[in-house]
């Protein structure tokens, strides 16, 4: 199995609404991709990293289901909709389980 991890850092002037939006269309990713195992989406509330307001995990059956997940149109267009309320920057960690 595969977790996919990624943190997400937004504009100042991204709203708590779009915050919470973002994570509601990641969340409704999960039963349209193939090869999805889990997904979880939230905010982060850590103080360390306070900086990078929400986290994305899923957990894949494999890599092959990872590759495939990239490019998959509904996840492209969350991926549009993360840029398009202000993504500024974005840590993103793969490991096998």
């Amino acid at each position: 199995m595969i977790d996919h991890i990624v943190l997400v850092k937004f504009s100042e002037t991204t709203t708590e609404e779009q915050l919470q939006e973002v994570i509601k269309r990641f969340r409704a990713l999960r039963n349209k991709i193939m090869g999805v195992v889990d997904l979880q989406a939230g905010l982060n509330f850590a103080q360390s990293s306070k900086e990078y307001q929400v986290v994305l995990k899923v957990r894949f059956e494999d890599r092959e289901a990872l590759a495939l997940y990239g490019p998959n149109p509904e996840h492209q267009a969350v991926a549009a909709y993360i840029r398009e309320v202000g993504r500024v920057d974005s840590i993103v960690v793969d490991i096998e389980i």
